[in-house]
């Protein structure tokens, strides 16, 4: 009898966590549509126009998503979040994921149920002050003012590094970025400090744009990308490969430009699992085989989706001169096989 009951209980647990792997997958495709949480708006990263349209690297990121379970881009749903409530929004099942330049920590990972599905950007914390304060670097902020935005790994990247210099400050915190910036430019701080990508968006879009300046050291290093909930593992699957092919399909030299071409003669056997044409790696996680060749031709490569974000003519241009080049070009950049 106690093996019997051992053998329903393992069998059990075994069908119970077959469901709940496959619940989040279910519910997008019955519903229609990927429930995206973004942030407020970040230009290059996640913004809408005027038409309430959004764009940006993390938004490409759910656009892939899309591309990769329904085989168009556009059937997703943007739901913006401060970074003192995304979290709930994610534990509550309101959005499927995070797209939105979260930063993967341990106590993130571990303490709040979440699962980190790549990065698709490095980052950086720094400050911006002022041109007359004459600070030449972080030494000159001792006993300064410093607006951060509050739930977010920079305040406590800020407390750590002050901390740990033996310098005092005087933190003023707010619940969105505006928020931190219109008190910025209004000087009720003397520093404004975030990821460098922010301040670099943030810096062309204050009134006087040279009376500013970024201090050249970077205090923290931040590891950004999709996150979604623990315990449904297909899922963090599906994300985390989606982004792997955007990087894969830049290493191979794919675009959504010759994808097509590119599905039908490459004889490269990585290329043609990651586009379908052999093998059967789509339906290991529930989906078509060609669910990679859509999301590329849908939104391009990882280079495609930097250079129309990030790069001269995209919305904030940041330099991809650093961690963020192909692996092979001395960034940090690179997918696992797809084997």
């Amino acid at each position: 009898m106690k093996k019997l009951a051992a053998l329903i209980a393992v069998v059990a647990t075994g069908t119970l966590g077959s469901v709940a792997s496959a619940a989040t997958l279910d519910s997008v495709r019955e519903r229609g549509f990927v429930n995206c949480g973004v942030g407020e708006n970040f230009a290059g990263f996640f913004a809408p126009d005027s038409a309430g349209k959004w764009s940006g690297l993390d938004v490409d990121v759910c656009r892939a998503l899309s591309a990769a379970i329904f085989g168009v881009a556009d059937k997703v749903k943007y739901l913006p979040a401060t970074p003192a409530t995304r979290f709930a929004q994610l534990q509550s099942g309101q959005v499927d994921l995070l797209s939105r330049s979260v930063t993967w920590t341990l106590a993130r990972d571990a303490g709040l149920g979440l699962t980190f599905s790549g990065v698709t950007f490095f980052d950086g914390q720094g400050f911006m002050v002022r041109k007359a304060l004459a600070a030449k670097g972080l030494k000159g902020l001792d006993g300064a003012t410093v607006c951060t935005q509050t739930g977010t790994t920079t305040e406590l990247n800020l407390a750590d590094y002050f901390r740990s210099h033996s310098m005092k400050y005087t933190p003023v915190v707010f619940e969105t970025t505006d928020q931190v910036v219109a008190a910025y430019e209004a000087q009720r701080c003397d520093a404004y400090t975030t990821d460098k990508s922010t301040l670099a968006a943030r810096l062309g879009k204050l009134k006087d744009p040279g009376a500013h300046v970024i201090l050249p050291e970077t205090i923290s290093k931040a590891a950004n990308g999709p996150v979604v909930r623990q315990g449904d593992g297909q899922w963090a699957n599906i994300v985390r490969w989606t982004v792997n092919a955007l990087v894969a399909a830049e290493e191979l030299g794919v675009t959504s430009a010759n994808v097509d071409q590119m599905k039908a003669t490459s004889k490269d056997p990585e290329t043609r699992r990651l586009l379908g044409a052999d093998g059967e790696l789509g339906k290991l996680m529930g989906l078509d085989n060609a669910w990679a060749f859509n999301a590329i031709k849908a939104v391009g490569n990882y280079g495609e989706i930097y250079e129309r974000n990030l790069g001269p003519k995209g919305a904030v241009a940041i330099p991809r001169d650093g961690l963020n080049r192909l692996w092979s070009k001395g960034g940090l950049m690179f997918s696992p096989s797809f084997q």
